[in-house]
């Protein structure tokens, strides 16, 4: 496998002539019929006015335009319907000089434009490449790396990679999932803290550490081939400071820049509060994420059309089901609805859910397409991750005090604000990822509270996702160390670890229990359609036990979780408004025993019962 840094000399040293270089030029490649406009991106030296022009029909420039930067030239294409793939030469001229360089045009795939995204049909494994698997310990160090590996440093890189990625996806599979959405793959050359991928170093390659672009797309057809979608996690907020681009920006205002070390403040409602200050929403805009982490400027045209191309060449490039949109609402939302409907443009039928951070639902709302704000903003992003709910979910769990409002009112109460959003079907539900704390934390440890999760993830509205080991009651390492100690390593997945829990007979029964649940709930939720399209109705909590219904025209399924340290008795006339459309006999989707309506039934303390009942 070839580093990147040797990539870059060769490009370098291959493509020279006089005083005029090219070190790198960005699209990588590009495709015949697309719909998103191409603009070049080229980087070398002293190419301000140089002139551009193509050898072959089909693809022709419309114009160059120079940058601050001598080192950039910036040149819009136009690629005619009857374009043919393959090589085309650009010829670049400055006085007498003269050099080339060969640009490729590929063939889309068949029915790329039509592609459909995840949807509240599929499940989403989360994991973290460096903590999950390590397929090939020979690229845990880089001589073109800044971090080396140490699996003791608890933000350290502790070597998982995409080949045991690939390597554990029949795992993945069994769990029930039928997506996987990894945290950023793309190079992260931060000299600490680099393992989390989310300052990125060069937006069009994969970190050698992980592996290679082609070892990307081999784990996207691995992933097709077991009925796994794949979802790529990007950022557009943020680049990393060790970003190649970093030394020579093409215009200053590229990246938000202030006299001194500004960071964001972080004030999510200035993005929609109508009495915020003018500054206040600058500062959360333009403010730096974090001191490595400088702010992308996306009102800039140029950068903008940057990203736009960049989602669609990698969607293209490695054949992607979708995107999550880290740190969303950071960005300029007017430009990152601009980018929005440009990637639904090319793939109308794709899904992206943004990352927007925030427990206040009506908050949340505002960034869902389809939702009728006042100050008339329109976001085009399909979904959101519901924080709101997230946030109470373990919460739920773990106070049994009936005379407030807590247990599980708490998600009673939540879903109540369903109003709010366009379609809540849309909303990518939760109870922890790679940034919050894990269940089995949250949940004192206790299995059968953890199962619970697992029921509500399964059953109520959205597009559920879970955390990698949260199946097998993962807990953090060191909870003093923050991200560092949640983020923990799946035993099993490195050379010569003592315990495998990839492994069903290295499992503890607990763990065992556990992930049965998981596993049998999501598998049988592949094929019920009235969970993933069906409409809610949920009863007031009594006891701390919650019921609800999701139905159809065609079926419902009954769900109750008693999260009381005493049985319950379920009350069959409480639910008559909707059991009466539907046979009396159900199926009870845990155990596989009859259930008819009206026949004495109790559920256990800690426990729930999810009964399918036909039309």
């Amino acid at each position: 496998m070839k580093t990147l840094l040797f990539l870059f000399v060769s490009i370098f040293l291959s493509f020279s002539a006089g005083a005029q270089k090219i070190v790198r030029v960005e699209p990588l490649s590009w495709w015949v019929g697309m719909h998103t406009p191409l603009t070049l991106m080229f980087y070398g030296e002293n190419l301000r006015d140089c002139s551009v022009e193509v050898d072959q029909q089909g693809m022709s420039v419309r114009k160059v335009r120079n940058a601050e930067s001598p080192n950039y030239l910036f040149v819009d294409m136009d690629i005619a319907p009857d374009a043919r793939a393959g090589q085309y030469t650009l010829l670049f001229r400055k006085g007498k000089k003269k050099l080339t360089y060969t640009y490729k045009l590929e063939g889309r795939r068949e029915k790329s434009a039509g592609r459909e995204g995840f949807s509240s049909a599929d499940m989403i494994y989360l994991l973290m490449p460096d903590r999950f698997a390590n397929g090939d310990p020979k690229n845990d160090a880089t001589y073109d790396t800044a971090e080396k590996p140490d699996r003791n440093d608890y933000f350290g890189r502790h070597g998982g990679d995409l080949q045991g990625m690939i390597d554990r996806l029949d795992y993945i599979a069994s769990v029930g999932a039928t997506a996987v959405w990894s945290t950023p793959l793309l190079f992260d050359n931060e000299p600490k803290s680099s393992y989390h991928g989310y300052a990125c170093a060069d937006y069009y390659h994969i970190d050698p550490r992980f592996g290679d672009n082609a070892l990307y797309r081999t784990f996207v057809t691995a992933c097709h081939r077991r009925g796994l979608k794949v979802i790529m996690d990007v950022v557009t907020n943020h680049c990393g400071a060790a970003h190649w681009w970093m030394r020579d920006l093409p215009y200053q205002d590229w990246v938000h820049q202030f006299d001194r070390y500004t960071s964001s403040n972080h004030l999510f409602s200035v993005n929609m509060d109508p009495n915020a200050s003018t500054r206040d929403r600058m500062v959360h805009e333009s403010g730096w994420f974090d001191t490595s982490m400088p702010d992308m400027n996306l009102n800039h045209p140029d950068l903008l059309q940057y990203f736009k191309q960049w989602a669609v060449w990698w969607m293209e490039y490695a054949d992607l089901d979708g995107l999550r949109v880290d740190t969303y609402f950071y960005n300029e939302k007017e430009s990152m609805a601009e980018w929005c409907k440009a990637v639904r443009a090319e793939y109308p039928a794709v899904n992206i859910v943004g990352e927007c951070w925030t427990t206040s639902p009506a908050q949340l709302a505002y960034w869902e397409a389809g939702t009728k704000n006042k100050d008339g903003f329109c976001s085009h992003l399909p979904s959101v991750m519901d924080f709101p709910l997230q946030s109470v979910v373990c919460k739920a769990l773990t106070d049994d005090d009936t005379s407030s409002d807590s247990g599980m009112k708490l998600i009673y109460r939540s879903l109540s604000h369903d109003f709010l959003f366009d379609d809540p079907r849309r909303l990518l539900i939760m109870a922890a990822n790679h940034d919050t704390e894990r269940v089995a934390d949250e949940v004192g440890k206790n299995p059968e509270k953890a199962k619970l999760v697992a029921t509500l993830l399964a059953t109520l509205r959205g597009v559920p996702q879970i955390f990698s080991g949260d199946e097998l009651m993962f807990a953090s390492k060191d909870l003093t160390q923050g991200h560092g100690g949640l983020r923990v390593d799946f035993p099993g997945g490195w050379p010569g670890d003592t315990l495998n829990l990839f492994d069903a007979s290295q499992r503890s029964t607990i763990q065992q229990d556990v992930f049965d649940h998981y596993s049998r709930l999501f598998n049988w939720r592949k094929t019920e359609s009235v969970i993933h399209h069906g409409r809610t109705m949920h009863f007031a909590v009594e006891d701390n036990m919650y019921a609800y219904f999701r139905y159809d025209d065609n079926g419902a399924v009954f769900v109750c979780v008693n999260a009381a340290s005493q049985p319950c008795t379920i009350n069959w006339e409480r639910y008559d408004e909707v059991l009466r459309n539907y046979k009396p006999e159900g199926k009870d989707v845990l155990s596989g025993r009859s259930v008819t309506v009206g026949h004495p039934l109790y559920v256990a303390p800690l426990s729930s019962l999810i009964v399918k009942f036909e039309r």
